[in-house]
């Protein structure tokens, strides 16, 4: 795994290949966001909802976050790493994960935009 415990955001690449060795990936992006496109794999638990769903997320391998941009899921990693996981933030989220070429599911997915709350 390309990470210490200081070393928390991963590129899109390196979290590839993070997915690829058995990494989890959650997306704590909200409902139409996650329904407009996401990364391959990944379990949808909206920021709201990850206290809720702490318990079920894995201890025993690493949890990747991810989010539009970095800044949810960056919240998200800081709560999770002190609560014991392995937990790291895909940097740049989903923006940056389509940048780097990576593949969205739907393959013909979108990132969605920010709407008001």
């Amino acid at each position: 795994m390309p990470g210490t415990e200081t070393e928390i955001h991963l590129s899109p690449e390196q979290a590839a290949e993070a997915i690829s060795a058995g990494a989890d990936v959650v997306d704590v992006r909200r409902d139409y966001e996650w329904e407009g496109g996401r990364i391959p794999g990944a379990r949808h638990v909206e920021m709201n909802d990850l206290t809720a769903q702490a318990e079920s997320l894995p201890r025993d391998r690493p949890i990747l976050f991810y989010c539009r941009g970095g800044s949810r899921s960056g919240m998200a990693v800081d709560a999770f790493r002190q609560a014991g996981y392995e937990a790291f933030n895909i940097e740049g989220g989903l923006t940056a994960w389509v940048a780097a070429g990576q593949p969205l599911d739907p393959p013909d997915g979108v990132v969605e935009p920010s709407r008001p709350a």
